[in-house]
């Protein structure tokens, strides 16, 4: 049974990079603003359980394919849990360093202004 969650309205997210942590029956969710868009990841690193969402949330330097040009992602995207430094992309989930590792993500829609996560 697939569930719906309120944990917004999309004016507490006013800009790109924004967050709200929510409690969902125990869980902590917190739901980001990226390009206008909303993203929902779980609040734990997964390294050593650290609270990622209290992190900064950046863009992103990154070396090209060819291992000598620099590349600046400015949109902020990117949480780095505040514990260890290890960094997310809140759109996906995905390690920036190391695919093979993801924090949780979640559905999100938005329903008359208010945003939902939704959990099956």
């Amino acid at each position: 049974m697939t569930r719906r969650h309120r944990v917004a309205h999309v004016d507490e997210l006013p800009t790109n990079g924004s967050r709200v942590i929510a409690d969902i029956n125990g869980l902590e969710v917190a739901i980001f603003r990226v390009d206008d868009e909303f993203h929902a990841v779980a609040n734990y690193c997964i390294h050593q359980g650290g609270p990622l969402c209290e992190g900064e949330i950046d863009g992103r330097v990154s070396v090209t394919d060819d291992g000598w040009t620099w590349e600046y992602d400015e949109t902020p995207k990117h949480i780095r849990c505040p514990w260890h430094g290890w960094m997310f992309d809140v759109t996906t989930g995905k390690n920036d360093d190391a695919e093979q590792y993801a924090v949780p993500t979640y559905d999100v829609e938005v329903d008359d202004e208010e945003i939902f996560i939704v959990r099956g």
